[in-house]
């Protein structure tokens, strides 16, 4: 596949890293890795994994081949634009295409969901963000390897729900029960370009947000530019070999009540150099009713309901995950809004 250019990986973080290989392997010693997610969760809403089993070389070629896509000319990259995909909200967009409350980012990006052909009922039915991938003619090969991703990282997502499912004191199921039976995957490729001008405000690569759903597991890349914002204080997420960083999304945070906070996160990439990205994000089923989880018997005397950065409230929403998750797309993409209406 060719080498990558080898970057020196930083690893000083006050994240913390947890060994998942007790949760992989279904060993005796989950209680103590429920408790280091449960810390984790309340602390910073965000960890590190370890122990997670998902091949170096698969990484390797996911890296290997999203490099090669990105550094086609814009004009094949936009022969799978994603106004082409329609309600499935899938394909590329091009740096400045996405916003993040309002503004532009700076990066361009890749789409994916889970593949669904047009005999799928959801797909009949006209529901938006299912349907089939929009996948580039070149590098070859690179359709089977993001499709093989995908698959292993939905297996560690109900792997970590199981996870997280204990920690909150719950039968190891209880997430898969009642939310993710059916969950809605959702992967990106994103790459960062250098921020070229010296002269003015720092252009986010992805400004100030929370996720949407109930967890997301980030591949990095060596190049760093993460930074979480962990009890008022922005802190440094940089790489660290054969990690997944983990985060919280707002309907976690609005099942657990807040005992759980979505936290917000940013990256900006004064590296001089390319950043690449992978999150993968696992949320709840479409149509499921997001209602909050009885935890009575959680100590609740830390303070719950914080303002966030937004001003938005999670514990007045009442609905669907789809429907509130339509109601952030449109506001991600303006241009596709009537099409997933």
């Amino acid at each position: 596949m060719g080498n990558l250019t080898d970057m020196p990986k930083r690893t000083t973080t006050s994240v913390p890293v947890i060994d998942i290989s007790p949760l992989v392997n279904n060993s005796d010693d989950l209680q103590h890795t429920a408790r280091q997610i449960d810390l984790a969760c309340r602390d910073y809403g965000f960890f590190y994994i370890v122990g997670h089993g998902i091949s170096p070389e698969l990484q390797q070629q996911l890296e290997y081949l999203s490099h090669q896509f990105f550094s086609l000319d814009l004009a094949d990259k936009l022969k799978i634009r994603m106004a082409l995909g329609g309600k499935a909200w899938r394909g590329f967009f091009p740096v400045g295409g996405e916003l993040t409350s309002g503004k532009p980012d700076l990066k361009e990006g890749l789409y994916f969901g889970k593949e669904l052909k047009k005999e799928h009922p959801k797909v009949q039915a006209g529901v938006p963000l299912h349907g089939s991938n929009l996948f580039p003619e070149i590098p070859e090969g690179y359709n089977k390897v993001i499709l093989d991703y995908m698959e292993a990282l939905t297996v560690l997502g109900h792997t970590l729900m199981e996870g997280l499912s204990l920690s909150l004191g719950l039968e190891k199921t209880y997430f898969k029960e009642k939310y993710t039976t059916d969950p809605l995957t959702l992967f990106r490729i994103f790459h960062y370009p250098p921020n070229e001008d010296k002269n003015i405000d720092p252009l986010w690569g992805v400004g100030e947000h929370t996720d949407y759903g109930v967890l997301t597991i980030l591949k990095q890349d060596n190049i760093g530019g993460l930074q979480v914002k962990s009890q008022g204080e922005w802190l440094d997420a940089p790489p660290i070999e054969d990690t997944f960083i983990c985060n919280i999304g707002d309907m976690l945070d609005r099942m657990t009540g807040g005992y759980y906070k979505s936290t917000p996160h940013r990256v900006l990439n004064l590296s001089g150099k390319d950043r690449y990205s992978y999150p993968f994000f696992f949320d709840p089923n479409f149509d499921v009713k997001i209602k909050a989880v009885a935890l009575e018997h959680i100590d609740r005397s830390r303070e719950m309901y914080s303002d966030r950065w937004d001003g938005a409230s999670l514990h007045e929403f009442d609905g669907t995950y789809g429907e509130y998750l339509l109601n952030k797309v449109s506001k991600v993409f303006p241009e596709l809004k009537e099409g997933l209406g």
